[in-house]
């Protein structure tokens, strides 16, 4: 049996191995692909584009781990019932459960390992990831602004014809357009001669300096016959400052969440203890709200004088011998002029209290939201480590049921499953994520839904059934078709 072990356990990992290089040669392309407007034109030199890339791997292995242990098990034991190595084996009296005893301990400690890498290093490194762009366009803010084309900081584009000096800080040909504050497009253009970059290692701040240029604004007439003729003001100036903010340069285009939420540094017990402070946060927010939307709905002694106590109570009386509590009039005991000053009071107190919540409920969603995130990347942890035996026991089987190695129709069934299960997994997210499940669910949804398959698919490789029966489909159909059609028989 040792023999065995060795042979199935050499031909796993080898396989393995190679799905799991090439995979992540592929992630690696895309996530070039995703950053390459950051990485073009910057002028960044060889060792920083590999620390660049380095600091993004670890984010990868998310996806390529189950898919590689998913791939590598197909093409495994497709390869063994395709090559008639798994009838020996079974002939020799050896089930398909032994057989998988040795693949099933190493994916046992690969799942470990891979708990491991997402509880230390991912997080690592998305810090590490964050701060080194930071650092780029700290250390040398040049970068940041791409030289013959706009580079877009906040709400500035800017253009330069050239950059020299020791690390291009130096602008030439400067051109500046400036975004509306209310987004309806460009309405400030700035061009100069000359410009300096000034950067400090303690500000996300970089200034720069413009030399000998003008200042050209748009100005919108009220009349609308006005408009037509596109006025402008213009001005010159020998000297010019403009602060940008390097925190724009640094958020991640693809995905804004994942880069400016803290929740993927963190480790588990980081996650914890994040988490306690943000469920505190909220309900001390919460009962705050509260406690002021109720005393918003007091009204004041001084501004509506009380009725005397004799005519409540003899309201009341006359009220209990009508036994008509849904029609009581709240009002009677007040005169008219009373009577509309409550109802002003009380019309004003709604507005307010409306108000009120319409402004906090935005706050109070996206507190939700933060904490949903923390939840879900403290699940997304365990579900790596169950997502790599998930994907073993589904490939394993599917493969001794199939009967085919290499990489043509493993790779077809590799790409439905994983899919599959990406597409559950993300909607699940972003359900959990607007508070639409709990984010437990959200993390586990792909991988509740998944292991029946990994079940069924075990029984009917151990059990020598095949993918689907045609026979259960077919039996009731000819069972319906001879009774409608007897076989008459000959005498």
């Amino acid at each position: 049996m040792k023999i065995l072990d060795k042979y199935l356990l050499k031909t796993f990992v080898i396989t393995f191995t190679t799905v799991f290089v090439i995979l992540f040669f592929i992630f690696i392309l895309q996530t070039v692909w995703l950053f390459i407007a950051e990485l073009a034109g910057k002028d960044l030199d060889f060792i920083l584009i590999i620390k660049f890339l380095s600091f993004a791997m670890p984010r990868i292995i998310p996806l390529v781990l189950p898919l590689s242990v998913l791939l590598a098990s197909i093409m495994t034991f497709g390869n063994l019932a395709e090559n008639y190595e798994f009838a020996a084996i079974k002939s020799s009296g050896i089930s398909l459960q032994r057989a998988m005893a040795s693949l099933t301990v190493f994916i046992v400690i690969l799942s470990g390992a891979a708990f491991v890498f997402a509880n230390n290093v991912i997080p690592y490194a998305e810090y590490k990831f964050i701060n080194f762009r930071r650092d780029i366009a700290q250390k040398q803010p040049a970068m940041a602004i791409a030289e013959g084309q706009f580079s877009t900081i906040g709400i500035y584009n800017i253009k330069v014809e050239k950059k020299s000096g020791a690390n291009g800080n130096h602008l030439s040909g400067v051109t500046i357009h400036k975004k509306a504050p209310d987004g309806s497009g460009t309405s400030t253009v700035i061009k100069s001669k000359s410009g300096d970059l000034i950067s400090s290692n303690q500000s996300n701040t970089l200034k720069l300096v413009l030399h000998q240029g003008n200042y050209y604004e748009e100005l919108l007439p009220r009349k609308y016959e006005e408009r037509r003729k596109l006025p402008f003001a213009k001005s010159s100036f020998e000297k010019y400052v403009i602060n940008l903010d390097l925190s724009q340069f640094n958020k991640m285009e693809t995905d804004d969440a994942q880069i400016t939420n803290t929740n993927t540094m963190l480790n588990v017990n980081e996650l914890r203890y994040t988490l306690d402070s943000l469920d505190r946060s909220y309900e001390k927010d919460m009962a705050s709200f509260a406690a002021n939307i109720y005393q918003r709905t007091g009204v004041r002694g001084n501004r509506i004088p009380r009725p005397k106590v004799a005519v409540v109570q003899d309201t009341l009386k006359r009220l209990e011998e009508k036994a008509t509590p849904f029609k009581t009039d709240l009002l009677a005991s007040y005169n008219v002029e009373q009577r509309s000053a409550i109802l002003k009071i009380a019309s004003a107190n709604i507005e307010s209290t409306k108000f009120s919540i319409s402004g906090s409920q935005v706050e109070m969603r996206e507190k939700l939201k933060n904490i949903n995130n923390h939840l879900l990347a403290l699940n997304d942890k365990f579900v790596i480590a169950y997502a790599c035996l998930l994907m073993f026991f589904i490939g394993a089987p599917l493969g001794a049921i199939i009967r085919k190695g290499g990489l043509g129709l493993p790779i077809v069934f590799s790409i439905l499953i994983f899919i599959t299960f990406h597409f559950i997994n993300t909607f699940g997210k972003r359900m959990a994520q607007q508070d639409g499940i709990s984010p437990f669910l959200g993390a586990w949804m792909s991988s509740i839904i998944l292991t029946p398959l990994a079940i069924l698919l075990t029984y009917r490789a151990t059990n020598d059934i095949g993918l689907f029966s045609l026979d259960n489909i077919t039996h009731p159909f000819q069972k319906a078709f001879r009774k409608l059609f007897p076989i008459k028989q000959s005498e």
